[in-house]
């Protein structure tokens, strides 16, 4: 034991030794104050920034903070970092003719994150997804959709598609397509769905709801009727609403038709004749 102990004695009291002691030093150091500065400039300067900001200064600071401490361990340990820088060099090169996608996704992401349409925590819709964004990274967006599916889109597909912001704005417009029979006075259908809205206590008051005729369609006199709500409260006067008109409209006896159809043989044709079977199944 004793012919074993000795070298590493002779070790323990070398340049090597204490070269390695100051660089695991460096590295915790490092990681202390990258987690500090990180943590600070994302309070000092977090009031200012949107949330997807305040993600990115944070991994880039701590990143930064953590490579130079990291470096400076490395030399401790008698790296050459010319060496190093080089071969990163070649490296990064080399990926980058390998990972074309990806640096697609990087630059989108850049792209995304100057152009702002949309913040974490925003609903988006963009083609058949909409959720609420978790998190903008480099590479890729995450959504989590009213199923409460998680769904990761490369940046590089969103910077291409349409996108629908869905809660950018504090309101919303409901507009509810309808329909009444012809023999209905449009002016009553009118009074009643103002009523209706009035009553509705999600229903703001300004902008006011409208009235808007749209077209003579074959069974209907078809109009829009357009609410506006708060964005928290959207979906529940979707829903709401839309009960209220058909219970109004029951109870002042105001049709809401299905298609009709007429055959016209002409003015001087004999009507159809009609001729009762019986027993007929």
């Amino acid at each position: 034991m004793d012919g074993l102990w000795e070298p590493i004695q002779v070790w323990i009291q070398s340049d090597q030794a204490a070269a390695l002691v100051r660089a695991v030093i460096k590295l915790i150091v490092g990681l202390v104050a990258a987690r500090l500065v990180s943590g600070g400039l994302e309070r000092a300067l977090g009031g200012r920034l949107e949330a997807h900001q305040q993600i990115l200064l944070r991994r880039v600071s701590f990143y930064t903070v953590a490579g130079l401490f990291l470096a400076s361990a490395l030399v401790e340990l008698g790296f050459d970092l010319d060496v190093l820088l080089g071969a990163a060099g070649i490296l990064t090169v080399a990926l980058g003719f390998a990972s074309q996608t990806s640096a697609s996704n990087v630059i989108s992401g850049l792209f995304l994150l100057g152009e702002k349409a949309f913040a974490v925590g925003e609903i988006i819709r963009m083609a058949d997804i909409t959720g609420e964004v978790v998190s903008i990274d480099l590479l890729s967006i995450k959504l989590r959709t009213f199923d409460n599916l998680y769904v990761r889109v490369p940046n590089e597909n969103v910077i291409k598609a349409q996108i629908t912001n869905l809660s950018r704005f504090p309101i919303r417009r409901l507009d509810l397509i309808l329909g009444v029979a012809y023999h209905e006075d449009l002016d009553r259908v009118r009074t009643v769905l103002m009523d209706v809205a009035d009553r509705n206590p999600l229903c703001l008051e300004e902008p006011a709801p409208r009235f808007i005729f749209q077209s003579f369609a074959d069974s209907a006199l078809t109009f829009q009727f357009s609410t506006w709500a708060t964005r928290e409260n959207y979906l529940d006067l979707k829903t709401g609403l839309q009960l209220e008109i058909k219970a109004a409209f029951d109870e002042h006896g105001i049709e809401i038709p299905f298609p009709h159809r007429t055959l016209y043989t002409g003015s001087q044709t004999e009507p159809f004749p009609v001729r009762v079977v019986e027993g007929a199944a």
